[in-house]
């Protein structure tokens, strides 16, 4: 499993370096990004971006709760007798909540900015390139090194990559 793991470059310049010294390293050119502030971004090519969000996570979260919602209230309905809610109909309520929460929570899931973004947003404002890092093991113990040699400055965050 990859570890993703976050540097900061004063600079484009020195974020250039630093790729150059993640791929001597071994790190594979794909698993190699940058984050920067709005009006530098046409300044990265876009394959260098990140362009994660909470689009998929809250869709799942939503289509969970959102089921399980309309179950609980579909079979509160079919125990009313007068309501005349069968099991069927029970089901179709929780699929319809299902249906409803992952749509209403996938949208507001594309509004949040990606973990990485969120909580380095001061680095980024002041001018500094993020340099993330997606490898495994050795090699991203190669590259955390060639990295810092480089100058930039390791920043507090390592989780298990979504590229794994």
């Amino acid at each position: 499993m990859k570890t993703r793991t976050v540097f900061s470059a004063r600079d484009l310049g020195m974020a250039s370096a630093c790729i150059r010294a993640a791929r001597a390293a071994g790190v594979d050119d794909a698993d190699i990004s940058l984050v920067v502030r709005s009006d530098m971004s046409n300044m990265v090519p876009d394959e260098r971006k990140i362009v994660e969000n909470d689009f998929y996570p809250a869709a799942v979260r939503g289509g969970l709760g959102g089921g399980a919602l309309g179950l609980v209230l579909g079979l509160t309905a079919v125990a009313i007798p007068p309501l005349g809610v069968t099991l069927a109909g029970a089901l179709a309520m929780a699929v319809g909540g299902g249906l409803l929460g992952g749509w209403s929570m996938a949208l507001a899931g594309s509004a949040i900015d990606d973990p990485i973004r969120r909580r380095f947003e001061d680095e980024i404002e002041q001018g500094r390139v993020l340099v993330v890092i997606d490898a495994t093991g050795e090699c991203l113990e190669a590259a955390k090194q060639a990295i810092e040699h480089e100058g930039a400055t390791p920043l507090p965050f390592e989780r298990p990559s979504v590229a794994s």
